[in-house]
This record gives structure tokens, sequence and C-alpha cells, in this order.
């Protein structure tokens, strides 16, 4: 079964993502936190006396968090617009999203120990 869905030019799917980083920013505090961080530590990681290489890891490691937040999000809001009632299937996928969230924040914390520990030759 094929689908009629209409044909979007790059720059028309450029606006629906804008659209959406814009919506997400107004309505979800913990994408603010998730912004906040990747700002002040994007500072931190390119004020280091470290290597180029070693402050674009870390600065790019800082998307992994917001990078799951705007999954996380999304989960939320198709749960919500599925079911406003309680459901067991419905916390279980929030619950999941917010696993993902934390998991990131955990392994973007291990990129900066272990990019840190060999930039100042700690190991």
């Amino acid at each position: 079964m094929k689908l009629n869905k209409p044909k979007h030019s790059l720059f028309r799917n450029g606006g629906y993502a804008l659209e959406g980083f814009i919506d997400i920013v107004k309505n979800e505090t913990s994408f603010k936190w998730q912004l906040l961080m990747l700002f002040v530590m994007g500072i931190v990681a390119w004020n280091l006396p470290i290597s180029f290489s070693h402050s674009s890891i870390l600065f790019l490691s800082l998307f992994i968090p917001v990078l799951a937040e705007v999954a996380n999000s999304a989960i939320e809001r198709v749960v919500d617009l599925v079911t406003t009632d309680y459901h067991i299937l419905a916390k279980q996928a929030k619950d999941v999203g917010a696993t993902m969230v934390l998991l990131s924040l955990i392994v973007t914390s291990l990129i900066w120990l272990s990019v840190l520990a060999v930039a100042f030759e700690l190991v």
C-alpha cells in the first residue's frame, strides 16, 4: 500500500525542522537545560588548555544529550497524542525515553572524563 505523501523540498523540510526546534524550545524546560549545558560546557571545552582535537571531541559529545532530549520529547508527545489516560505502556514508553536521556548524560560524562584524562596525561 503506497500512501499519497506530498513531495517536500529540502527548503520546506528545513522549515519543518525549524518549527520543531522553536516549539521544543518554547515548551520543554528540559530541552532548555540541555541547551544551557551545551552553551556553558561548550565554552569550557573550547577554553581548556588542550588540543583542538580534544576540545572538538568534548564539544561534539555535548550534542548527545540534546539529541536524546529531542527524541524523548517526541516520544512523550506521541504518547500524549494516543492517550491522556493512565496506561502502563504509556508510562513505560515515557520512562524509557527518560532513561535514554539519563544514559546520554552518563555517556557524555564518561567521554569528558576519558578525554580529559588523556589530554592531561592522567592515564
